[in-house]
């Protein structure tokens, strides 16, 4: 005899729901910050000259906080579109495709907006 629990332990999700909710909400909340402190980065250089742009961005505190932000937008990006990969394709083939697809764009533009900032903050 067992119990409704009983015969429904471990058949659920893969116990890593509730960290990507939180992480999800984590990443939401740094995002408000983040994002407002970089538009008024962008909105402080536009228009200024290729000089001015530059020497605004070689300050490291000005390349930590874009590359915050860049990092914690592309994490919320990835985890909502998983939900959504997760939630809505039902071909197991396409849905391992897409959340491959969706991680490996992820990495790629992160290493590009990393690469970028770095190449500014240090003149290279």
């Amino acid at each position: 005899m067992k119990t409704p629990l009983g015969n429904v332990r471990g058949l659920g999700s893969a116990h890593a729901g509730t960290g990507h909710f939180w992480l999800q909400r984590l990443t939401a909340v740094a995002n408000i910050v983040l994002v407002t402190a970089f538009l008024i980065i962008v909105v402080s250089i536009a228009g200024s000259g290729h000089a001015e742009i530059v020497a605004k961005l070689s300050n490291p505190f000005v390349a930590i906080l874009i590359l915050a932000a860049f990092l914690s937008v592309l994490t919320h990006m990835r985890i909502g579109m998983q939900v959504i990969i997760e939630d809505y394709v039902h071909t197991e083939i396409r849905k391992i495709a897409l959340l491959m697809a969706n991680t490996f764009y992820t990495i790629a533009v992160g290493l590009i907006a990393v690469y970028a900032i770095l190449k500014i903050n240090f003149g290279l």
